[in-house]
């Protein structure tokens, strides 16, 4: 069993940054694929990007390629969603999810955060 606890979401201007934090608490974080979505308000969630467990690989969704990066940090279960030159289309509660699968956490993650909003106004 995972916990997930999403913190570091707020209201910041267009151009600006904010950094998303997810905390696990469970077994095995290590082991897990770790990856962001978002719903944006009257829209599905949609999927933001993902990190191997390793940390090694990350892949992104084409509208956040080369201003978002997603990190990991093993040691303390967290991982990281650094938003960079952010749009007010970006507005929207943010999730981490996990999953033991880099494809598979894209469409049914085993586990899910209560979310965080971040709100980026023009």
């Amino acid at each position: 069993q995972l916990q997930l606890v999403e913190s570091g979401g707020g209201m910041v201007q267009a151009g600006g940054s904010l950094r998303l934090s997810c905390a696990a608490s469970g077994r095995a974080f290590s082991s897990y694929t770790m990856g962001w979505f978002r719903q944006a308000p009257g829209k599905e969630r949609e999927f933001v990007g993902v990190i191997a467990w390793s940390g090694g690989a990350t892949y992104y969704e084409d509208s956040v390629k080369g201003r978002f990066i997603i990190s990991r940090d093993n040691a303390k279960n967290r991982v990281y969603l650094q938003m960079n030159n952010l749009k007010p289309e970006d507005t929207a509660v943010y999730y981490c999810a996990a999953d033991s699968g880099l494809v598979s956490i894209r469409t049914t993650p085993d586990y899910w955060g209560q979310g965080t909003q971040v709100t980026v106004s023009s």
